[in-house]
């Protein structure tokens, strides 16, 4: 692919567990679209690592070349550290949100994913529009279950 796309993301929930809500914006070629849903009860985790996880769906090249820009430690740190290597060969014992680090695996061996942490509520733009749209969806009349975490799947 001779093109970079951007994946800013962010995660909002109110109450941890409580409503919760993702945003996403996804850049490339001179297009932006703009994504977010919001979930009944969830997690702040949950919502940062599925707004990463919902915009490499909807990247359908392979072997795209990404970065994904968060401002979850969680998140970044879990690859960039290399953390989540040795969740997987321990099957994820003892770690929250297997379901969704699962579901993420394949995305990311798919593409040629960089992550960068930013600074949150620092006045990146697409940062905070991100976490207007995560904020909005939580609030949303249209919020849907999380099923992962409400059948007890994330742990």
């Amino acid at each position: 692919m001779d093109y970079q796309i951007n994946l800013y993301t962010d995660g909002a929930a109110k109450g941890n567990p409580g409503p919760g809500g993702y945003g996403l914006i996804l850049e490339w070629n001179k297009h932006i679209k703009e994504y977010s849903e919001g979930f009944n009860r969830t997690t702040n985790n949950r919502m940062e690592l599925l707004a990463v996880i919902k915009g490499l769906e909807l990247i359908k090249a392979e072997r795209a070349n990404i970065k994904v820009y968060t401002d979850s430690r969680y998140v970044a740190d879990a690859i960039e550290k290399r953390w989540l290597a040795t969740w997987v060969k321990s099957n994820f014992k003892g770690k929250k949100n297997a379901d969704l680090w699962t579901r993420f695996l394949p995305l990311y061996e798919k593409h040629q994913i960089k992550f960068i942490w930013i600074k949150g509520h620092n006045n990146h733009p697409q940062n905070e529009r991100c976490d207007q749209l995560a904020v909005e969806a939580s609030q949303s009349k249209n919020r849907i279950p999380d099923e992962g975490y409400e059948s007890g799947l994330y742990n």
